[in-house]
Formats: C-alpha cells, structure tokens, sequence
C-alpha cells in the first residue's frame, strides 16, 4: 500500500536585519522600508552608536516562516 505524501510543515526561525551607516542614512533606509509596507518603523531597535565614529546600527528581528 503506497504510503501518503505529506507536506512539509514549516518552522518559524529568526532572522535579524543590521542596518550600519550614518544616522541619516540608516533613519532613510528605516522609512524607505516602512513606505513599502516592510517593516513599521517602530519595529527596529533605537539607534545605536557603534564602535566607528560618526556611524549607527539599528536591528529588526523578524521571525519567519522556514520549510
């Protein structure tokens, strides 16, 4: 008896996205983001000074579906 196919569940994972830049550069790409309905711009972390000077990070976590 042959056995039945299944289809395969997805799983959810994480997945971070790092924005590294300028200010204005990273608060640009945030909006141009928000704009096409990817993420809300209150979804990204605050803005972060990183160890270069002049230069910021801000992180989205995103959790997404994987099969």
């Amino acid at each position: 008896m042959p056995s039945p196919t299944s289809t395969p569940v997805p799983s959810h994972e994480q997945i971070r996205h790092t924005l590294i830049g300028s200010r204005r550069a990273v608060a640009s790409t945030i909006k141009v983001l928000h704009q096409l309905g990817y993420a809300p711009v209150g979804d990204w972390s605050p803005l972060l000074p990183s160890t270069n000077p002049g230069e910021v990070i801000s992180i989205l976590i995103r959790s997404i579906s994987v099969q």
